[in-house]
């Protein structure tokens, strides 16, 4: 089949994100970024100690997985620029070397173990994403629809596709089950059981607050990327419909049974009504106020969560799960970092647009 050329535009929103995937290893692998000191360890002889020592099943399948999508994203952002099997090469390297670079991070970490095993399991992965890109790079008839619906409703530019990796950002910070719909608060053993005799808990307008001030964020950003600023309200309810089944797919695998819905709380549902009425509101204002509408939203979300919330912990969260492995409190700790952190790279994104 003949290859899909693709030109160095369409593949700049890929590079992003396989930037901020790299990033995400990066938080995953050394958070809580505290405790370093030497232990005497040589990364030599770490490469070198008998395989599968310590090690199981389950410790691969995750280490594998989780490089997968960078093998993935690296893959198909490379393949833009070069022929399938030097991306396949070099995909693998730039795994492999994010892998090694972590390994021996890890050794001045007393919590985390520096492992041979977590680098062939990851090297895997990356390998196994970038196979996976470079055999999806041949699709041409996928791309051009792809490429053809972005065209037709999203502007195009660099600007944009900063934009839309953040969107994607905000996204993946949103799927985690223990927080609630938009909200920052994390899910804890203050949340009721059904049918449990506990005090009841005053409603939390804070957290209302905040979950409206999350949707404008989102409005402004998306307001930005369409083409057509009357289809807001569709794509709102698209990307929120895709979140809200990520939240429940993620929650039910991940959460106890009574904590299943615990998502979906009246602070969140009164926020997101509260945002939308909001959005329509601004909808037929010029640019110029839209955006700084999304500035000041993100301003005062930052200020809230930061200065006003009270002092809550990814650790939080983990009575509520059914799983009890560390990868939840990374998990936890890098869906609070990005809430933290997307006020500020709106902001940014927003300044950047503002004459687009």
């Amino acid at each position: 089949m003949r290859e899909l050329l693709i030109t160095e535009n369409r593949a700049r929103l890929r590079t992003w994100l396989a930037s901020g995937y790299a990033l995400f290893i990066v938080y995953a692998s050394l958070s809580p970024f505290s405790g370093w000191r030497e232990q005497g360890l040589n990364f030599a002889e770490v490469l070198g100690a008998p395989l599968l020592l310590t090690y199981t099943a389950f410790d691969a399948i995750i280490n594998l997985l989780s490089y997968l999508p960078f093998g993935f994203l690296a893959g198909i952002a490379l393949r833009a620029r070069f022929g399938a099997l030097p991306s396949v090469i070099a995909s693998l390297c730039l795994g492999a070397l994010l892998s090694a670079g972590m390994e021996y991070l890890q050794m001045y970490l007393p919590a985390r173990i520096s492992s041979n095993m977590d680098l062939l399991s990851n090297s895997a992965g990356a390998l196994l994403g970038a196979l996976l890109a470079v055999s999806i790079a041949s699709w041409a008839w996928f791309f051009t629809r792809l490429t053809r619906w972005r065209s037709d409703f999203f502007h195009q530019g660099k600007e944009m596709d900063f934009g839309l990796a953040l969107l994607a950002l905000w996204m993946f910070g949103q799927i985690n089950p223990s927080l609630p719909m938009l909200g920052n608060v994390f899910i804890s053993e203050m949340a009721r059981r059904p049918f449990a005799t506990l005090p009841h808990a005053p409603f939390d307008w804070w957290e209302s607050g905040a979950v409206t001030l999350n949707l404008l964020m989102l409005g402004a950003l998306m307001l930005t990327l369409l083409r057509l600023p009357r289809s807001i309200v569709t794509a709102l309810l698209t990307v929120l419909s895709v979140v809200a089944l990520a939240k429940f797919v993620t929650a039910a695998v991940l959460l106890k049974s009574w904590a299943l819905l615990l998502w979906i709380n009246g602070e969140a549902m009164l926020g997101m009504l509260l945002g939308m009425l909001l959005l329509l509101s601004v909808l037929w204002l010029p640019r110029a106020v839209v955006i700084g509408s999304g500035a000041a939203a993100a301003i005062t979300y930052f200020v809230i969560v930061n200065f006003v919330f009270d002092s809550n912990t990814p650790a939080a969260a983990m009575s509520v799960y059914h799983w009890h492995y560390g990868h939840l409190l990374n998990y936890n700790g890098l869906a609070q970092t990005i809430a933290l952190i997307f006020p500020l790279l709106l902001i940014f994104h927003l300044w950047r647009t503002r004459k687009v």
